[in-house]
């Protein structure tokens, strides 16, 4: 289909707006989209994948319009080269000079570095390779992050079935499938506004990646407990906790962002649980916290991160985020799991989770935590999602990538509390002496 001029002017206006990647891509393109009131939905979707396009291939477009890789000239690059229009459907709108370059841009190959393969930053891709990735996972791993995300849902077993849900969903256009791994996942075909649908407002079902979904399985909260969603956000995973407890018990919703906690007000009206405590605190000391100690059955941590699983649906973080700003982000990382630590009684189970790739943010923080407290032992996420019926095994400790899992970029290692029996001088005088045990031990 032909972009006119007006279209054309208009990506390149965005791309001028969001390329310089100081504040999220989302929120800059939603408000420059409030200003645009003329354009219509079918302008605003060509404006949205194009920016979105040039921000995944960034560095791809980047080689091939060097020396002047101009918002324009990217834009032209994106739609030929990614989005595959072909020179007729530009007509009118390039100069003959830019049509001359688009034809020979059909057949330029640019020659990349195996992070710009990848699309990913040399710092990022250095890490990986650290971890043990080889040159062909990175270059797999980078190039599956290079296209949009599907929509998965979540369906609300309070209040419905998948296989309803799915069936209404059908009647009404919606190509619903379930998810392969969360039981409680559809993936839609396309993007539909499902948020207009009338089961999402009346809460039969959020939007919520299936990767994350399986967190909450992982932590499997049941009914009548004690459970403390440290990092809450607008709530998505602590309606799914909620919806896992039927309801019962007591679910806190712990966050430090006011903005964030009232995003999940509405999302509470619309699910019908009664359970869910939200606790704006003001930190990982907050009083809040401190009252809990000891006391909690489960708690999950979604801890704040670089994002980086999620490049698929958020491409700029790959800009705006350093091993500065990592490094900072592993100190309230570390800080975090430790306060969230001391809300379990012995037998607790605690699941720290990232949407990131980095091992810095991951396995490095589990590492020393484990190795600083020895009352927690690692359960295994395999053998926790088997009894689940999840048939997903990534080891001890889950590790999702779109490439292998067809969900976000997902990291979460589960813990429990074993707080070790108390010795009392009586109880030692009662034990055998250490020789007389070694004498009864069978020859080696």
């Amino acid at each position: 289909m032909p972009i006119s001029a007006a279209q054309f002017d208009a990506v390149v206006d965005a791309l001028r707006r969001v390329l310089p990647c100081d504040r999220p891509a989302d929120t800059v393109l939603s408000a420059w989209f409030r200003d645009q009131r003329r354009l219509g939905a079918t302008d605003r979707h060509l404006v949205a994948e194009t920016v979105f396009a040039v921000l995944r291939r960034r560095a791809f477009l980047t080689a091939l319009t060097q020396p002047n890789p101009t918002p324009k000239r990217l834009a032209i690059a994106s739609l030929v080269k990614v989005r595959g229009l072909n020179l007729r459907e530009l007509e009118g709108i390039l100069t003959e000079a830019e049509k001359k370059w688009a034809g020979e841009l059909k057949g330029t190959t640019p020659e990349l570095t195996l992070a710009e393969r990848a699309e990913l930053p040399d710092w990022v891709a250095t890490q990986l390779q650290d971890a043990g990735l080889s040159d062909d996972e990175l270059l797999a791993l980078g190039q599956s992050m290079q296209n949009s995300a599907p929509l998965d849902l979540r369906v609300n077993t309070i209040k419905a079935r998948r296989e309803d849900v799915a069936v209404q969903l059908a009647r009404d256009g919606i190509d619903a499938q379930p998810t392969p791994m969360s039981p409680f996942g559809l993936r839609i075909k396309g993007k539909p506004a499902v948020n207009r649908h009338p089961l999402f407002t009346e809460g039969a079902f959020e939007v919520q990646d299936e990767g994350s979904q399986l967190l909450g399985l992982l932590l499997a909260p049941r009914r009548g407990e004690m459970v403390v969603d440290f990092c809450a956000g607008a709530g998505g995973k602590t309606l799914m906790l909620g919806a896992m407890m039927a309801s019962s018990g007591r679910l806190y919703a712990f966050d430090v962002s006011e903005k964030r906690l009232a995003n999940l007000k509405p999302r509470l009206a619309r699910s019908g649980l009664s359970n869910v405590h939200p606790q704006l605190i003001q930190g990982e000391n907050d009083s809040k916290i401190k009252r809990l100690a000891g006391k909690v059955d489960r708690v999950l941590v979604d801890a704040p991160c670089s994002g980086l699983g999620t490049l698929r649906r958020n491409p700029d973080l790959k800009f705006r985020q350093s091993p500065e700003s990592v490094a900072q982000l592993n100190v309230t990382q570390a800080s975090i799991l430790a306060h969230a630590a001391r809300l379990l009684k012995n037998g607790g189970r605690l699941v720290y989770a990232t949407c990131s790739i980095l091992p810095s943010e991951n396995d490095a923080i589990i590492d020393a935590f484990l190795a600083a407290h020895p009352d927690f032992v690692e359960l295994p996420a395999n053998v926790l999602l088997a009894e689940q019926r999840v048939e997903l095994d990534t080891g001890t400790r889950l590790r999702l990538n779109p490439r292998d899992h067809g969900c976000d970029g997902f990291f979460a290692a589960v813990l429990e509390r074993r707080i070790p029996k108390p010795v009392y001088p009586q109880d030692a005088e009662l034990d055998e002496p250490a020789g007389h045990a070694a004498e009864d031990s069978p020859a080696e």
